[in-house]
């Protein structure tokens, strides 16, 4: 079995290379890597990225810090009931204040922990494949496919705008 074959296609444009992510993703091809010299909504749209689980874990923080907060001050108020002028020992409005910190705290919390142990950090060393022109104004799509799909791939990325498409052995 032959080695598989890394593509470059370097960009100028965010549109250009979203369109020849896009057109690589619809030709079949599914090993992407991208460098890119801005934070762009296009190009992370183009690669079609499962969502991320850090958003679950701070959901399910917020909602058990506020449960918490709230069985924490009800628990507190039937431990030591305070009788006073004849209101009802549990009144929920003033326990939203804690359960509301609480959903905050734990919430954020979560969501270091999630990020922690998602995050893939640190990174020692900097990826294959990345130059230096890819954090100021270009654009670099690498691909990785079998060497008999390299000349459709070097076409896509012509297509789509590349203004440079080079090859290399993986």
């Amino acid at each position: 079995m032959s080695d598989p074959v890394r593509i470059l296609g370097v960009f100028t444009d965010e549109e250009e290379c979203a369109e020849g992510i896009e057109s690589l993703r619809r030709a079949g091809y599914s090993k992407l890597e991208v460098f890119s010299p801005i934070p762009s909504d296009r190009v992370l749209e183009a690669l079609a990225l499962k969502k991320s689980p850090v958003r679950v874990f701070v959901l399910v923080g917020g909602i058990l810090g506020a449960l918490s907060g709230f069985a924490l001050t009800i628990g507190t108020s039937l431990t030591w009931p305070h009788v006073a002028g004849g209101k009802p020992i549990i009144s929920i409005t003033p326990y939203i204040v804690i359960a509301y910190e609480l959903m905050i705290l734990l919430g954020g919390l979560s969501g270091i922990a999630a990020f922690l142990l998602f995050g893939r950090l640190p990174a020692a060393e900097s990826k294959i494949g990345y130059s230096e022109r890819f954090s100021g104004d270009r654009f670099g799509v690498w691909v990785t496919c079998g060497p008999d799909q390299t000349g459709r791939a070097e076409s896509l990325l012509r297509n789509s705008g590349a203004e440079e498409v080079e090859r290399e052995t993986a």
